[in-house]
């Protein structure tokens, strides 16, 4: 089992460092180059479009969970309304470019297009609730560039128009500020795949009690339990289907898991109230238990 442990790891990294690359310099750029003064002209009108907008930008921004709270809550103080910070709540600890990259080396292309899509659909869902959602209002965010917030960015310069500086910023939050926020989930996410992929009872667990709708239920409670960031959270489910956990509710894992983070409940908690999480918690589950029995009854061949 020790020997199966540590071949399943040095697969796994073998495979996603070089991806995992992509997506950190690719990161990087984004988070460099995209104004905050962007965000602040486009999410600040009423309707469905900031939805689209923050679920869209919520899908490709380089933050995982953690680093989206102080946006969000600096969104919502510059007016932002409810609708929107729930979609960039959901869309950004969902998806990332890493995560998406990773996703699709593992299980493909199909795959990868309907995890993206449903989680468009669950950001504008959530967000159109939001909308109709009364709430307390924030009392406090941070002051400053809500994107410095996310970490110590000791060496950025994106207040600056200087190239050479700023491709300095891009290299050092790619290759040092995003590893050090996500870097330790990878790291554990990694070895929790392996250890799934070469403890045997996990295998008989699955294959033997684990199957039909106890599958959805258990990819559920275990996504809404256990916190893994978007890209290392891949191949800990990748871990699951190789041991007989069908790829819809591999999705529901997928969906619920990055989403759900302690830190991001107890600050919509705080911040909007019990009702809000709630439904918030609410729409994440339905939408990923649908989404996931969906997948696996049309998409994958009989």
């Amino acid at each position: 089992m020790i020997n199966e442990f540590f071949l399943h790891l040095a697969h796994y990294t073998k495979e996603l460092v070089p991806v995992l690359a992509i997506g950190f310099l690719l990161s990087g750029i984004i988070h460099e180059f995209i104004p905050q003064e962007v965000t602040e002209k486009y999410f600040n009108k009423k309707g469905i479009l900031p939805i689209i907008y923050l679920t869209i930008l919520g899908i490709i921004l380089p933050v995982c969970c953690f680093g989206s709270l102080p946006i969000a809550v600096t969104l919502r103080k510059k007016g932002v309304r409810l609708g929107p910070i729930l979609a960039f709540l959901v869309a950004t600890p969902a998806t990332s470019i890493s995560a998406i990259l990773v996703t699709l080396k593992i299980f493909g292309l199909t795959y990868t297009i309907y995890l993206c899509l449903t989680v468009i659909v669950m950001g504008l869902t959530i967000g159109i609730i939001g909308n109709f959602l009364r709430y307390p209002e924030v009392n406090s965010s941070y002051e400053g560039c809500p994107m410095c917030a996310e970490g110590e960015h000791l060496n950025h310069y994106h207040h600056t128009k200087k190239i050479p500086q700023r491709i300095i910023s891009v290299l050092s939050y790619s290759f040092i500020d995003l590893p050090k926020e996500i870097g330790i989930e990878i790291i554990i996410g990694l070895i929790l795949a392996a250890v799934v992929a070469s403890f045997k009872p996990f295998e008989i667990l699955m294959r033997k009690y684990l199957v039909g709708i106890y599958s959805y239920i258990f990819s559920l409670i275990f996504g809404l339990l256990m916190y893994i960031c978007s890209t290392a959270s891949v191949v800990l489910v990748s871990a699951f289907t190789k041991i007989g956990l069908n790829y819809g509710a591999s999705l529901v894992m997928l969906i619920a898991g990055p989403v759900t983070s302690w830190g991001t409940i107890l600050v919509i908690k705080k911040e909007f109230g019990i009702k809000v999480l709630i439904i918030y918690l609410l729409v994440i589950s339905i939408i990923s238990l649908v989404s996931g029995y969906l997948y696996q009854a049309f998409l994958i061949p009989k």
